[in-house]
């Protein structure tokens, strides 16, 4: 399937911005279940300072606002062909060893909510058929319910409030899946409703590593391995790791956001 995407960002200030610095992972990543045919990232209001691939291969770029100005926009688009693979994206590769991915985060810290929901997923010699179940015991437990949680929101407390939204779901899973002995990930993209053409967001999902078969994609959210409807961006311990766009600016003024989001075949 060919998916073709036009995601704009757009941050608006009610006064000059002195200066600010936006780090974007907007780049898709290559791998068995997808191919980038053409990208192109436009700014607005600011302009590149340097490039790079980090630790998990994600392709990071810093960028500057243009002193004085009153917001920055930022628009990707493109085209990446997709195929089914039950959400196996391959086998590990880059800087970071496996090991490095059962290392819990702040974000992903079990406490004490979490490691019950570990301790109790009964035993099953297959392995994917566990992870699986592991998704939809969470996917049970944390009910789907915006503005319930924000991008601060640590797995342990959206399982304790039983709400929460992608992110939510994604760490929980890769806090209880590294509880379980596997190297577990979180993985930020996009997702192809079926039902409609513009977005509400972009999408997060978590992925496990399994012996022999590679890095396998879970989404809690919606209790499946990524098809062909969905592109990989970028991938880390937690989100701020692999968050689409993070950064800081100076000055007083109020900041406003829009996004829009395209994904259509």
């Amino acid at each position: 399937m060919r998916l073709h995407i036009s995601h704009t960002t757009r941050y608006s200030y009610d006064q000059p911005v002195p200066y600010g610095l936006q780090q974007i992972r907007l780049t898709p990543k290559p791998c068995d279940s997808q191919s980038i045919v053409n990208w192109t990232i436009d700014i607005e209001g600011g302009r590149e300072e340097c490039a790079f691939n980090d630790q998990h291969g994600n392709r990071v770029q810093l960028l500057s606002l243009d002193s004085g100005q009153n917001g920055i926009s930022i628009t990707c688009t493109g085209d990446v062909d997709t195929i089914p693979t039950n959400g196996v994206v391959g086998l590990h590769s880059g800087h970071a060893p496996l090991w490095y991915y059962k290392r819990q985060t702040a974000l992903t810290q079990p406490g004490k909510l979490i490691r019950k929901l570990a301790n109790d997923m009964p035993e099953n010699p297959n392995t994917i058929e566990r992870l699986h179940d592991l998704s939809a015991t969470i996917r049970e437990a944390i009910g789907y319910e915006t503005d319930r949680t924000d991008t601060g929101t640590t797995a342990e407390e959206a399982l304790k409030v039983g709400h929460g939204v992608c992110q939510d779901h994604a760490h929980t899973f890769v806090s209880a899946a590294r509880l379980l002995g596997f190297p577990a990930r979180y993985v930020s993209g996009y997702l192809m409703m079926n039902d409609r053409v513009h977005q509400e967001a972009s999408h997060a999902w978590a992925e496990a590593y399994v012996q022999d078969v590679g890095w396998i994609g879970f989404d809690v959210s919606n209790v499946i391995s990524p098809d062909e409807r969905y592109v990989r961006i970028a991938t880390g311990l937690d989100y701020e790791e692999a968050a689409p766009i993070a950064g800081i600016v100076f000055g007083d003024g109020a900041e406003s956001l829009l996004v829009t989001l395209q994904v259509q075949q």
